[in-house]
Protein backbone atom coordinates (compact mmCIF):
# COMPACT_ATOMS: atom_id res chain seq x y z
CA UNK A 1 0.00 0.00 0.00
CA UNK A 2 1.41 2.93 -1.00
CA UNK A 3 2.12 5.95 1.69
CA UNK A 4 -0.53 8.38 0.04
CA UNK A 5 -3.16 5.94 0.68
CA UNK A 6 -2.08 4.53 4.09
CA UNK A 7 -2.40 8.65 5.04
CA UNK A 8 -5.92 9.04 3.77
CA UNK A 9 -7.28 5.46 5.43
CA UNK A 10 -5.90 6.91 8.77
CA UNK A 11 -7.67 10.35 7.89
CA UNK A 12 -10.81 8.24 7.48
CA UNK A 13 -10.85 5.78 10.38
CA UNK A 14 -9.54 8.62 12.25
CA UNK A 15 -12.66 10.78 11.26
CA UNK A 16 -15.10 8.14 11.73
CA UNK A 17 -13.88 7.59 15.20
CA UNK A 18 -14.48 10.94 16.42
CA UNK A 19 -17.70 11.20 14.57
CA UNK A 20 -18.46 7.98 16.49
CA UNK A 21 -17.35 9.32 19.65
CA UNK A 22 -18.78 12.50 19.44
CA UNK A 23 -22.17 11.21 18.95
CA UNK A 24 -22.23 12.80 15.31
CA UNK A 25 -23.88 10.86 12.69
CA UNK A 26 -21.69 10.48 9.55
CA UNK A 27 -23.99 9.70 6.77
CA UNK A 28 -26.57 12.64 8.00
CA UNK A 29 -23.61 14.69 8.19
CA UNK A 30 -22.31 14.11 4.72
CA UNK A 31 -25.76 13.77 2.86
CA UNK A 32 -26.78 17.46 4.69
CA UNK A 33 -29.92 15.66 5.84
CA UNK A 34 -31.46 17.20 8.71
CA UNK A 35 -33.23 15.28 11.48
CA UNK A 36 -36.69 16.34 11.46
CA UNK A 37 -37.74 17.73 14.62
CA UNK A 38 -41.42 17.45 16.45
CA UNK A 39 -43.14 18.58 19.92
CA UNK A 40 -44.10 15.35 20.98
CA UNK A 41 -41.21 13.32 20.37
CA UNK A 42 -38.47 16.12 20.96
CA UNK A 43 -39.41 19.44 22.49
CA UNK A 44 -42.32 17.87 25.05
CA UNK A 45 -40.02 15.83 27.19
CA UNK A 46 -37.71 19.50 27.58
CA UNK A 47 -40.61 21.51 28.40
CA UNK A 48 -42.34 18.13 30.63
CA UNK A 49 -39.07 18.40 32.78
CA UNK A 50 -37.69 22.03 32.80
CA UNK A 51 -40.28 24.37 32.37
CA UNK A 52 -43.66 22.70 33.69
CA UNK A 53 -43.39 24.02 37.29
CA UNK A 54 -44.33 27.05 36.48
CA UNK A 55 -45.45 27.05 33.02
CA UNK A 56 -48.89 25.47 33.49
CA UNK A 57 -52.87 26.18 34.03
CA UNK A 58 -53.27 28.33 36.85
CA UNK A 59 -49.71 28.91 37.97
CA UNK A 60 -47.45 31.95 37.70
CA UNK A 61 -46.06 31.69 34.41
CA UNK A 62 -48.43 33.25 31.30
CA UNK A 63 -48.83 30.13 29.20
CA UNK A 64 -48.98 26.14 29.48
CA UNK A 65 -46.25 24.45 27.84
CA UNK A 66 -47.80 20.59 28.66
CA UNK A 67 -49.70 20.68 25.23
CA UNK A 68 -48.56 21.30 21.47
CA UNK A 69 -51.83 23.59 21.62
CA UNK A 70 -50.42 25.47 24.59
CA UNK A 71 -47.21 26.12 23.00
CA UNK A 72 -47.17 26.61 19.26
CA UNK A 73 -48.74 30.51 19.23
CA UNK A 74 -45.19 30.85 21.48
CA UNK A 75 -42.94 29.05 19.65
CA UNK A 76 -40.47 32.16 18.19
CA UNK A 77 -40.49 33.73 21.48
CA UNK A 78 -39.70 30.51 23.38
CA UNK A 79 -37.06 30.56 20.77
CA UNK A 80 -35.31 33.69 21.86
CA UNK A 81 -36.04 33.25 25.28
CA UNK A 82 -34.35 29.73 25.35
CA UNK A 83 -31.43 30.80 22.85
CA UNK A 84 -30.67 33.98 25.12
CA UNK A 85 -30.94 31.99 28.62
CA UNK A 86 -33.60 34.34 29.44
CA UNK A 87 -35.65 30.97 30.46
CA UNK A 88 -35.59 28.91 32.71
CA UNK A 89 -34.35 31.80 34.73
CA UNK A 90 -30.97 31.66 36.33
CA UNK A 91 -28.86 34.51 36.44
CA UNK A 92 -25.69 33.13 38.12
CA UNK A 93 -22.21 33.00 36.55
CA UNK A 94 -21.21 29.21 35.82
CA UNK A 95 -17.98 29.87 36.41
CA UNK A 96 -18.20 30.30 40.50
CA UNK A 97 -20.19 27.91 42.52
CA UNK A 98 -21.51 24.54 41.60
CA UNK A 99 -25.45 24.23 42.68
CA UNK A 100 -27.58 21.83 43.03
CA UNK A 101 -30.56 23.60 41.52
CA UNK A 102 -29.28 24.62 38.37
CA UNK A 103 -32.21 25.69 35.67
CA UNK A 104 -29.85 26.08 33.23
CA UNK A 105 -30.80 24.07 29.68
CA UNK A 106 -27.95 22.51 28.43
CA UNK A 107 -26.96 23.07 24.63
CA UNK A 108 -28.16 20.40 23.21
CA UNK A 109 -31.51 20.95 24.31
CA UNK A 110 -31.43 24.87 23.42
CA UNK A 111 -30.66 23.47 19.79
CA UNK A 112 -33.55 20.82 19.80
CA UNK A 113 -35.90 23.60 20.76
CA UNK A 114 -34.17 26.10 18.11
CA UNK A 115 -34.17 23.88 15.43
CA UNK A 116 -38.06 22.90 16.21
CA UNK A 117 -38.78 26.09 15.80
CA UNK A 118 -36.78 26.28 12.22
CA UNK A 119 -38.62 23.84 10.67
CA UNK A 120 -42.21 25.18 11.27
CA UNK A 121 -42.63 24.22 14.94
CA UNK A 122 -44.39 20.91 13.97
CA UNK A 123 -46.55 19.02 16.23
CA UNK A 124 -45.75 15.38 15.07
CA UNK A 125 -47.20 11.97 15.75
CA UNK A 126 -49.37 12.56 19.12
CA UNK A 127 -48.44 8.85 19.94
CA UNK A 128 -45.27 10.34 20.91
CA UNK A 129 -46.18 12.31 23.61
CA UNK A 130 -44.51 11.39 26.81
CA UNK A 131 -46.96 11.34 29.77
CA UNK A 132 -47.48 14.79 31.86
CA UNK A 133 -45.53 15.48 34.07
CA UNK A 134 -46.97 14.76 37.84
CA UNK A 135 -47.90 18.22 39.22
CA UNK A 136 -48.11 18.23 43.04
CA UNK A 137 -51.54 20.41 43.67
CA UNK A 138 -50.98 20.92 47.45
CA UNK A 139 -48.03 21.12 48.90
CA UNK A 140 -44.65 20.74 47.33
CA UNK A 141 -42.78 19.56 50.51
CA UNK A 142 -45.54 16.97 50.89
CA UNK A 143 -48.10 16.86 53.72
CA UNK A 144 -46.63 19.06 56.30
CA UNK A 145 -46.72 18.08 59.99
CA UNK A 146 -48.80 21.41 60.83
CA UNK A 147 -50.34 24.09 58.97
CA UNK A 148 -50.01 27.66 60.53
CA UNK A 149 -52.67 29.86 58.95
CA UNK A 150 -53.52 34.29 58.78
CA UNK A 151 -56.39 33.91 61.31
CA UNK A 152 -58.35 35.91 59.29
CA UNK A 153 -58.36 37.12 55.04
CA UNK A 154 -57.15 40.35 54.48
CA UNK A 155 -58.60 42.46 52.03
CA UNK A 156 -56.42 44.54 49.73
CA UNK A 157 -58.27 47.50 48.17
CA UNK A 158 -58.49 47.68 44.72
CA UNK A 159 -56.52 50.94 43.44
CA UNK A 160 -54.24 52.05 46.30
CA UNK A 161 -50.23 51.28 46.77
CA UNK A 162 -48.44 48.69 47.09
CA UNK A 163 -49.03 47.55 51.04
CA UNK A 164 -46.30 45.69 53.84
CA UNK A 165 -48.56 44.25 56.49
CA UNK A 166 -47.35 41.96 59.51
CA UNK A 167 -48.56 39.17 60.33
CA UNK A 168 -48.23 36.86 63.59
CA UNK A 169 -49.52 33.02 64.32
CA UNK A 170 -49.15 31.33 67.27
CA UNK A 171 -47.25 28.26 66.91
CA UNK A 172 -48.04 26.73 70.55
CA UNK A 173 -44.82 24.67 70.72
CA UNK A 174 -44.96 23.82 74.18
CA UNK A 175 -40.89 22.18 73.32
CA UNK A 176 -38.42 23.45 70.38
CA UNK A 177 -38.82 21.83 67.32
CA UNK A 178 -36.74 21.13 64.93
CA UNK A 179 -37.63 22.04 61.43
CA UNK A 180 -37.06 20.02 58.10
CA UNK A 181 -38.98 21.72 55.51
CA UNK A 182 -40.84 24.98 55.18
CA UNK A 183 -43.26 26.11 52.86
CA UNK A 184 -45.01 29.03 52.12
CA UNK A 185 -48.70 28.72 49.99
CA UNK A 186 -50.60 32.45 49.33
CA UNK A 187 -53.85 32.47 49.64
CA UNK A 188 -54.29 34.36 46.43
CA UNK A 189 -51.37 34.87 44.12
CA UNK A 190 -52.80 37.81 42.17
CA UNK A 191 -51.70 39.78 44.67
CA UNK A 192 -49.26 38.62 46.84
CA UNK A 193 -45.74 39.54 45.16
CA UNK A 194 -43.43 38.04 48.43
CA UNK A 195 -43.93 36.89 51.88
CA UNK A 196 -41.33 36.53 54.37
CA UNK A 197 -41.78 34.54 57.09
CA UNK A 198 -39.92 35.34 60.59
CA UNK A 199 -39.54 32.75 63.48
CA UNK A 200 -40.07 35.31 66.83
CA UNK A 201 -39.12 33.78 70.11
CA UNK A 202 -41.16 34.30 73.13
CA UNK A 203 -38.90 37.02 74.22
CA UNK A 204 -38.77 38.41 70.84
CA UNK A 205 -42.56 38.44 70.52
CA UNK A 206 -43.22 40.62 73.64
CA UNK A 207 -40.57 43.32 72.91
CA UNK A 208 -42.34 44.15 69.47
CA UNK A 209 -45.67 43.57 71.03
CA UNK A 210 -48.07 46.77 69.95
CA UNK A 211 -45.65 47.10 66.95
CA UNK A 212 -46.83 44.38 64.77
CA UNK A 213 -49.96 44.55 62.46
CA UNK A 214 -50.41 46.90 60.35
CA UNK A 215 -46.85 48.48 59.57
CA UNK A 216 -44.00 48.75 62.18
CA UNK A 217 -43.59 52.09 64.46
CA UNK A 218 -40.06 54.08 63.85
CA UNK A 219 -39.91 56.30 67.21
CA UNK A 220 -36.88 56.52 68.02
CA UNK A 221 -35.00 55.99 64.79
CA UNK A 222 -32.00 57.69 63.29
CA UNK A 223 -33.03 56.67 59.75
CA UNK A 224 -36.26 55.43 59.15
CA UNK A 225 -39.79 56.94 59.04
CA UNK A 226 -43.32 55.50 58.24
CA UNK A 227 -45.34 56.02 55.51
CA UNK A 228 -48.85 54.28 55.74
CA UNK A 229 -47.69 50.57 56.26
CA UNK A 230 -44.14 51.20 54.35
CA UNK A 231 -41.17 51.27 56.08
CA UNK A 232 -38.52 53.75 54.53
CA UNK A 233 -35.44 55.55 54.83
CA UNK A 234 -35.27 59.30 55.51
CA UNK A 235 -33.61 61.23 52.06
CA UNK A 236 -31.84 62.95 54.59
CA UNK A 237 -30.32 60.16 56.91
CA UNK A 238 -26.44 59.05 56.95
CA UNK A 239 -25.03 57.94 53.64
CA UNK A 240 -22.63 55.10 53.45
CA UNK A 241 -22.79 53.71 50.30
CA UNK A 242 -19.49 51.44 51.01
CA UNK A 243 -20.50 49.38 54.18
CA UNK A 244 -17.40 47.34 54.00
CA UNK A 245 -16.10 50.69 55.70
CA UNK A 246 -18.13 51.46 58.25
CA UNK A 247 -17.95 49.59 61.77
CA UNK A 248 -21.12 47.93 61.57
CA UNK A 249 -20.65 46.97 57.85
CA UNK A 250 -23.45 48.66 56.38
CA UNK A 251 -26.29 47.01 58.45
CA UNK A 252 -28.43 49.51 60.34
CA UNK A 253 -27.52 48.41 63.97
CA UNK A 254 -29.62 50.55 66.22
CA UNK A 255 -32.44 50.92 64.67
CA UNK A 256 -35.48 49.07 62.92
CA UNK A 257 -32.85 46.29 60.98
CA UNK A 258 -34.16 43.38 59.91
CA UNK A 259 -30.92 42.02 60.19
CA UNK A 260 -30.30 42.89 63.74
CA UNK A 261 -32.30 40.23 64.98
CA UNK A 262 -34.75 41.68 67.17
CA UNK A 263 -37.22 41.04 63.95
CA UNK A 264 -37.01 37.24 64.38
CA UNK A 265 -34.85 34.69 62.72
CA UNK A 266 -35.49 34.12 58.92
CA UNK A 267 -38.11 30.84 58.82
CA UNK A 268 -38.94 30.70 54.58
CA UNK A 269 -39.67 33.06 51.92
CA UNK A 270 -42.18 33.15 48.79
CA UNK A 271 -41.84 35.07 45.49
CA UNK A 272 -41.94 33.97 42.08
CA UNK A 273 -39.45 31.07 40.91
CA UNK A 274 -38.53 31.07 45.07
CA UNK A 275 -38.44 27.05 46.11
CA UNK A 276 -39.73 26.04 49.36
CA UNK A 277 -36.88 25.41 52.35
CA UNK A 278 -35.56 22.05 52.83
CA UNK A 279 -33.22 20.67 54.73
CA UNK A 280 -31.72 16.78 55.17
CA UNK A 281 -31.69 14.84 58.06
CA UNK A 282 -28.27 15.81 59.09
CA UNK A 283 -29.05 19.36 60.29
CA UNK A 284 -32.54 21.15 61.07
CA UNK A 285 -33.58 24.29 62.05
CA UNK A 286 -34.61 25.34 65.93
CA UNK A 287 -38.10 26.89 66.07
CA UNK A 288 -38.09 27.79 70.02
CA UNK A 289 -40.55 26.70 72.20
CA UNK A 290 -44.08 29.26 72.40
CA UNK A 291 -42.42 31.11 69.21
CA UNK A 292 -44.86 32.87 66.96
CA UNK A 293 -44.28 33.06 63.41
CA UNK A 294 -45.03 36.80 61.84
CA UNK A 295 -45.75 37.41 58.14
CA UNK A 296 -44.08 39.72 56.10
CA UNK A 297 -46.78 40.57 53.20
CA UNK A 298 -46.22 42.60 50.08
CA UNK A 299 -49.22 42.56 48.48
CA UNK A 300 -48.85 44.25 44.85
CA UNK A 301 -51.89 46.98 43.84
CA UNK A 302 -49.63 47.16 40.38
CA UNK A 303 -49.66 50.68 40.19
CA UNK A 304 -52.92 51.03 41.27
CA UNK A 305 -54.43 49.03 38.24
CA UNK A 306 -56.03 46.25 40.61
CA UNK A 307 -60.05 47.04 39.47
CA UNK A 308 -61.79 45.27 42.73
CA UNK A 309 -60.65 44.46 46.17
CA UNK A 310 -58.82 40.80 46.78
CA UNK A 311 -58.26 38.92 49.70
CA UNK A 312 -55.69 36.93 51.11
CA UNK A 313 -55.32 34.00 53.90
CA UNK A 314 -51.54 32.68 53.41
CA UNK A 315 -50.50 29.56 55.28
CA UNK A 316 -46.56 28.28 56.11
CA UNK A 317 -46.65 24.55 56.55
CA UNK A 318 -43.97 23.02 58.68
CA UNK A 319 -42.60 19.79 58.47
CA UNK A 320 -40.55 18.38 61.84
CA UNK A 321 -36.85 16.20 61.63
CA UNK A 322 -37.36 12.82 62.20
CA UNK A 323 -34.11 12.30 64.11
CA UNK A 324 -33.86 13.01 67.60
CA UNK A 325 -33.60 16.29 68.76
CA UNK A 326 -30.75 14.68 71.25
CA UNK A 327 -28.98 13.83 68.14
CA UNK A 328 -28.93 16.74 66.19
CA UNK A 329 -25.65 18.59 66.40
CA UNK A 330 -25.52 20.76 63.73
CA UNK A 331 -28.83 23.93 62.96
CA UNK A 332 -28.86 26.03 60.47
CA UNK A 333 -28.86 29.63 60.12
CA UNK A 334 -29.49 32.83 57.67
CA UNK A 335 -28.44 35.74 57.75
CA UNK A 336 -29.10 39.08 55.84
CA UNK A 337 -25.70 41.07 55.19
CA UNK A 338 -26.91 44.33 54.48
CA UNK A 339 -26.58 47.94 53.60
CA UNK A 340 -29.60 50.40 54.44
CA UNK A 341 -27.82 53.39 54.12
CA UNK A 342 -26.88 53.70 50.55
CA UNK A 343 -28.29 56.85 48.55
CA UNK A 344 -28.23 56.34 45.05
CA UNK A 345 -28.23 59.63 42.68
CA UNK A 346 -30.96 59.99 39.84
CA UNK A 347 -29.88 58.83 36.50
CA UNK A 348 -27.03 56.65 37.99
CA UNK A 349 -26.51 54.18 35.65
CA UNK A 350 -24.13 52.15 37.83
CA UNK A 351 -24.00 53.14 41.67
CA UNK A 352 -22.21 50.71 43.75
CA UNK A 353 -23.27 49.73 47.55
CA UNK A 354 -21.10 47.20 49.62
CA UNK A 355 -22.15 45.61 52.77
CA UNK A 356 -19.49 43.05 54.82
CA UNK A 357 -19.99 40.62 57.66
CA UNK A 358 -16.45 38.63 59.55
CA UNK A 359 -17.68 35.26 60.59
CA UNK A 360 -17.46 34.44 64.23
CA UNK A 361 -17.55 30.34 64.40
CA UNK A 362 -16.22 28.14 61.47
CA UNK A 363 -19.32 27.74 58.95
CA UNK A 364 -20.53 26.16 56.05
CA UNK A 365 -22.45 28.20 53.62
CA UNK A 366 -25.43 25.66 51.81
CA UNK A 367 -27.20 28.91 50.21
CA UNK A 368 -27.16 32.61 49.02
CA UNK A 369 -30.32 34.62 47.95
CA UNK A 370 -29.65 38.20 46.40
CA UNK A 371 -32.41 40.64 46.94
CA UNK A 372 -32.79 43.94 45.13
CA UNK A 373 -35.55 46.21 43.90
CA UNK A 374 -36.45 47.37 40.41
CA UNK A 375 -32.97 49.08 39.91
CA UNK A 376 -30.98 46.35 41.28
CA UNK A 377 -28.36 45.16 38.78
CA UNK A 378 -25.56 43.09 39.46
CA UNK A 379 -24.76 41.23 42.63
CA UNK A 380 -21.62 39.72 43.55
CA UNK A 381 -20.24 37.61 47.09
CA UNK A 382 -16.38 37.69 47.42
CA UNK A 383 -14.74 35.62 50.10
CA UNK A 384 -11.54 36.82 52.28
CA UNK A 385 -10.42 33.97 53.75
CA UNK A 386 -7.86 34.95 57.57
CA UNK A 387 -4.71 33.75 55.09
CA UNK A 388 -5.68 36.46 52.61
CA UNK A 389 -6.85 34.33 49.90
CA UNK A 390 -9.42 35.91 48.16
CA UNK A 391 -12.79 33.75 46.47
CA UNK A 392 -15.81 34.82 44.76
CA UNK A 393 -18.55 32.34 45.98
CA UNK A 394 -21.62 33.94 43.52
CA UNK A 395 -21.37 36.43 40.81
CA UNK A 396 -24.95 37.12 39.75
CA UNK A 397 -24.30 39.91 36.00
CA UNK A 398 -27.47 40.34 35.39
CA UNK A 399 -30.16 40.84 38.75
CA UNK A 400 -33.94 39.82 37.77
CA UNK A 401 -36.59 41.65 40.38
CA UNK A 402 -39.04 39.20 38.96
CA UNK A 403 -37.22 36.02 40.19
CA UNK A 404 -36.12 35.47 43.61
CA UNK A 405 -33.63 32.71 43.20
CA UNK A 406 -32.18 31.07 45.73
CA UNK A 407 -28.93 29.53 44.79
CA UNK A 408 -28.09 26.30 46.51
CA UNK A 409 -24.86 24.83 46.78
CA UNK A 410 -24.47 21.06 45.64
CA UNK A 411 -21.89 21.18 48.58
CA UNK A 412 -21.20 23.14 51.36
CA UNK A 413 -18.36 26.07 51.04
CA UNK A 414 -16.10 25.44 54.29
CA UNK A 415 -15.95 29.04 55.74
CA UNK A 416 -13.59 28.94 58.67
CA UNK A 417 -13.87 31.52 61.72
CA UNK A 418 -12.46 35.26 60.79
CA UNK A 419 -13.13 35.07 57.24
CA UNK A 420 -15.17 38.41 56.20
CA UNK A 421 -17.48 37.87 53.08
CA UNK A 422 -18.05 41.30 50.90
CA UNK A 423 -21.29 41.65 48.77
CA UNK A 424 -21.21 44.14 46.61
CA UNK A 425 -24.65 44.92 44.27
CA UNK A 426 -24.86 47.92 41.37
CA UNK A 427 -28.22 49.88 40.87
CA UNK A 428 -29.04 51.23 37.22
CA UNK A 429 -31.34 54.30 38.27
CA UNK A 430 -30.97 55.34 34.53
CA UNK A 431 -33.43 55.69 31.54
CA UNK A 432 -31.78 52.59 30.07
CA UNK A 433 -33.38 50.66 33.28
CA UNK A 434 -36.77 49.50 31.46
CA UNK A 435 -38.09 48.02 34.93
CA UNK A 436 -37.11 51.64 36.46
CA UNK A 437 -40.27 53.33 37.87
CA UNK A 438 -38.67 56.89 37.91
CA UNK A 439 -35.28 57.46 36.93
CA UNK A 440 -35.72 61.49 38.00
CA UNK A 441 -35.84 59.73 41.66
CA UNK A 442 -32.87 60.00 44.16
CA UNK A 443 -33.43 56.64 45.63
CA UNK A 444 -33.07 55.20 49.25
CA UNK A 445 -33.53 52.08 51.09
CA UNK A 446 -36.87 51.01 51.28
CA UNK A 447 -40.05 48.57 51.82
CA UNK A 448 -41.87 49.50 48.34
CA UNK A 449 -40.88 47.96 45.06
CA UNK A 450 -40.17 51.61 43.95
CA UNK A 451 -37.74 52.22 46.62
CA UNK A 452 -34.47 50.22 46.73
CA UNK A 453 -32.68 47.24 49.34
CA UNK A 454 -29.30 46.13 49.29
CA UNK A 455 -29.55 42.07 51.04
CA UNK A 456 -27.58 39.41 50.43
CA UNK A 457 -29.02 36.41 52.08
CA UNK A 458 -27.00 33.61 53.11
CA UNK A 459 -27.70 30.22 55.01
CA UNK A 460 -25.03 28.29 56.66
CA UNK A 461 -24.32 25.20 59.08
CA UNK A 462 -23.07 25.38 62.43
CA UNK A 463 -22.44 23.60 65.39
CA UNK A 464 -25.55 23.44 67.42
CA UNK A 465 -24.92 26.38 70.57
CA UNK A 466 -24.59 25.08 74.02
CA UNK A 467 -27.53 26.36 76.18
CA UNK A 468 -26.97 29.05 78.03
CA UNK A 469 -27.43 28.76 81.55
CA UNK A 470 -28.80 31.72 84.16
CA UNK A 471 -27.22 32.32 86.97
CA UNK A 472 -28.43 33.49 90.35
CA UNK A 473 -27.19 36.96 91.33
CA UNK A 474 -28.28 39.43 93.98
CA UNK A 475 -30.81 41.48 92.34
CA UNK A 476 -29.48 44.81 94.26
CA UNK A 477 -26.21 44.03 92.71
CA UNK A 478 -27.73 45.21 89.40
CA UNK A 479 -28.03 48.58 90.69
CA UNK A 480 -24.69 49.04 89.61
CA UNK A 481 -25.13 48.99 86.13
CA UNK A 482 -27.84 51.24 85.89
CA UNK A 483 -27.15 54.34 83.17
CA UNK A 484 -26.07 55.14 80.19
CA UNK A 485 -23.52 53.58 77.81
CA UNK A 486 -22.47 55.66 74.37
CA UNK A 487 -21.60 53.70 71.74
CA UNK A 488 -21.16 56.45 69.27
CA UNK A 489 -22.27 60.01 69.28
CA UNK A 490 -25.75 59.53 68.64
CA UNK A 491 -25.95 56.46 69.57
CA UNK A 492 -26.15 54.89 73.25
CA UNK A 493 -27.84 51.74 75.54
CA UNK A 494 -30.08 52.33 78.23
CA UNK A 495 -29.69 50.11 80.99
CA UNK A 496 -32.39 49.89 83.48
CA UNK A 497 -33.42 47.40 86.58
CA UNK A 498 -36.99 46.36 86.98
CA UNK A 499 -37.68 44.38 90.15
CA UNK A 500 -34.91 41.41 89.60
CA UNK A 501 -34.42 42.03 86.22
CA UNK A 502 -31.71 43.78 83.97
CA UNK A 503 -33.46 45.57 81.20
CA UNK A 504 -31.75 47.44 77.96
CA UNK A 505 -32.81 50.03 74.94
CA UNK A 506 -31.59 51.12 72.40
CA UNK A 507 -32.47 54.16 70.32
CA UNK A 508 -35.81 53.01 68.21
CA UNK A 509 -35.73 49.34 69.59
CA UNK A 510 -37.75 47.94 72.42
CA UNK A 511 -37.04 47.47 75.76
CA UNK A 512 -35.06 43.68 75.97
CA UNK A 513 -33.95 42.21 79.19
CA UNK A 514 -29.95 41.31 79.51
CA UNK A 515 -30.00 37.37 81.49
CA UNK A 516 -27.07 37.19 84.09
CA UNK A 517 -24.71 34.44 83.24
CA UNK A 518 -22.11 35.78 85.60
CA UNK A 519 -21.76 39.12 88.10
CA UNK A 520 -20.57 40.78 85.29
CA UNK A 521 -21.43 39.27 81.79
CA UNK A 522 -25.00 39.26 80.73
CA UNK A 523 -26.82 37.71 77.91
CA UNK A 524 -29.87 38.00 75.17
CA UNK A 525 -32.34 35.70 74.29
CA UNK A 526 -33.60 37.71 71.40
CA UNK A 527 -30.60 37.64 69.71
CA UNK A 528 -27.34 35.95 70.00
CA UNK A 529 -25.28 38.37 71.75
CA UNK A 530 -24.03 39.37 75.38
CA UNK A 531 -22.88 42.08 77.19
CA UNK A 532 -19.97 42.77 79.26
CA UNK A 533 -19.73 45.04 82.03
CA UNK A 534 -15.65 46.44 83.08
CA UNK A 535 -15.02 47.95 86.65
CA UNK A 536 -12.42 49.94 87.29
CA UNK A 537 -9.65 49.43 90.52
CA UNK A 538 -12.25 50.62 92.66
CA UNK A 539 -15.51 48.67 91.46
CA UNK A 540 -16.79 51.14 89.71
CA UNK A 541 -18.46 50.15 85.97
CA UNK A 542 -16.72 52.63 83.60
CA UNK A 543 -18.08 50.93 80.09
CA UNK A 544 -19.79 47.91 78.61
CA UNK A 545 -18.87 45.60 75.69
CA UNK A 546 -21.25 44.41 73.50
CA UNK A 547 -20.66 41.29 71.93
CA UNK A 548 -22.45 39.94 68.33
CA UNK A 549 -21.84 38.73 65.36
CA UNK A 550 -18.22 38.40 65.92
CA UNK A 551 -17.78 41.67 66.56
CA UNK A 552 -17.13 43.30 70.11
CA UNK A 553 -18.67 46.72 70.18
CA UNK A 554 -17.19 49.51 73.59
CA UNK A 555 -19.69 52.05 75.15
CA UNK A 556 -18.22 54.31 77.95
CA UNK A 557 -20.97 54.44 80.78
CA UNK A 558 -22.15 58.52 80.61
CA UNK A 559 -24.78 59.35 82.99
CA UNK A 560 -27.67 57.63 85.35
CA UNK A 561 -30.10 56.24 83.60
CA UNK A 562 -32.59 56.61 87.08
CA UNK A 563 -33.68 54.37 89.70
CA UNK A 564 -36.34 51.48 89.64
CA UNK A 565 -39.48 52.24 91.10
CA UNK A 566 -39.18 49.11 92.80
CA UNK A 567 -36.80 49.85 94.39
CA UNK A 568 -37.42 53.41 96.23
Amino acid sequence: MSLKRLVLTAIVFGSLAFAVSFGVNPTSANSGEKKEVTFTKDVAPIFFKNCATCHRADDIAPMSLLTYKDARPWARSIKEKVTTRQMPPWSADPHYGIFANNAQLNQSDIDTIAAWVDQGAKEGNPSDLPPEPAIVKGWRIGNPDIVLTMDKPYEIPAGGPDQYVYFTIPTNFKQDMWLRAAEIKPGNKKVVHHVIAFVLTPEQAAAMKGRLGEGRAAAGSSIFYQDGTLQRVKMDAEVRDDGCGSPNGGSAFGSNSRDNGFSGSLLAGYAPGLEPETYGEAFARRIPAGSVVMLQMHYSNFKGALTKPETDQTSVGLTFSKTPASQLNKMAVTRAVSNMFFKIPAGDPNHEVTSCMTFDQDVQIVSYMPHMHLRGKDMRYDLTYPDGRKETLLWVPTFNFNWQTVYKLKDPVAVPKGSKLAVTAHFDNSERNKYNPDPAKVVRWGDPTYDEMMIGWITYVVDRPKERVVANIQPAMLDKYVGQYQFAPNYSLTITREGDKLMGQAPGQPKVQFFPESDTKFFLKVIDADLTFVKDEKGEVTEAIFNMNGRAMHAKKVGSAGQDASSK
